[in-house]
């Protein structure tokens, strides 16, 4: 199990254009999204014309032999796709806006992704060495056990979608005000962990640049509460970017490998786990206390930074039916 290169803890010790190339995938990745946030010409560009093109013509045969084939590869880029599809049509359709089915889509879309993990998390269990389905080197163990648990908590913790808007002005991005920062970071700890132990040689990009991509804006003050829609482009374009060029993580001179290191494994997967207990008590303590339902109401709508989000991007009809939702106690 011992890696017959030179480690840190949790990766290898890279060249210098590692970590420049790192760098670049994360602003790639995050102007890619800023851009198609904000230009309809670009969504349909990225999202409909270049998908529709590779599916025909190149993703039914690029993987093959590679650390990107299988099943999940497919179904992560396929999902993600629709995720970001249901996002440009609530941006450009405004009647879908307050339709209750319509705002139900992200937060199934993301509950499907995060499930999808914790299964193959649960499967990584049972692997000790090359995977036949992918052939990548996989050490199962107790993280994956550990991590398949904080995945299951952090879906648990998915709420207030009916409060799902878009935000008034030019940029027109998607508000959901209920993914705060404390479950954004217990969501990264979480899948950044899922990454290490069940795609151990793509974590360095799938996992570390993938989720700075998103969450670097969705912390600036003009990306707040937008991380939804940052997610979801970031990781279409990823995976994507993975099924397109699968020797980019696998054996170019940009591939950063994992340590395979039992004991970053099991820590990274504590860490999660720890993190999302305690958001999640957070969050149970609130619903209790506030006497919210994570259903039909948003949960964090009186906190302050859900409020100053507010007040810079919803408008009247948004504020008016949220005072309404939060007011109905039945």
């Amino acid at each position: 199990m011992e890696p017959t290169y030179p480690t840190l803890f949790f990766f290898e010790v890279g060249q210098w254009w590692d970590y420049a190339m790192l760098a670049v995938v994360i602003a790639a990745l995050a102007t890619a999204a800023w851009l198609a946030i904000r230009s309809k010409w670009m969504a349909i560009a990225s999202f409909i014309v270049i998908p529709v093109l590779l599916t025909m013509f190149w993703w039914p045969w690029s993987t093959a032999g590679t650390s990107s084939a299988g099943w999940f590869p497919i179904v992560k880029q396929y999902s993600a796709l629709l995720g970001s599809l249901s996002l440009v049509a609530l941006q450009y359709f405004p009647k879908l806006r307050t339709k209750a089915w319509y705002l139900c889509i992200p937060p199934l879309i993301l509950s499907v992704n995060i499930l999808e993990a914790v299964i193959r998390d649960f499967q990584c269990y049972f692997i000790h060495g090359v995977d036949p389905e992918n052939n990548m080197l996989t050490w199962g163990g107790p993280w994956n056990i550990m991590n398949g648990i904080a995945g299951i908590l952090n879906l648990l913790m998915i709420s207030g979608w009916v409060g799902i808007y878009v935000a008034k002005g030019k940029n027109k991005q998607i508000i959901w005000g209920d993914l705060t920062i404390p479950w954004i970071i217990a969501y990264d700890l979480w899948n950044v962990a899922y990454v290490y132990n069940c795609l151990a040689d793509r974590a360095w990009y799938s996992g570390v640049a993938l989720l700075a991509a998103c969450t670097i804006p969705a912390l600036m003050r003009g990306g707040r509460g937008a991380w939804i829609q940052y997610r979801a482009y970031t990781l279409t374009f990823w995976s994507g970017v993975v099924l397109t060029f699968p020797h980019f993580m696998h054996d170019s001179a940009f591939a950063h490998r994992s340590a395979h290191n039992p004991q970053a494994m099991f820590i990274v997967s504590l860490l999660a786990l720890l993190v999302n207990v305690a958001v999640f008590a957070w969050h149970a303590y609130r619903v209790v206390t506030k006497r919210r339902n994570p259903l039909t109401q948003e949960v964090y709508a009186d906190t302050p930074e859900s409020m100053r989000i507010a007040a810079e991007f919803a408008d009247a009809d948004v504020l008016a039916r949220r005072d309404a939702r939060l007011a109905n106690r039945g």
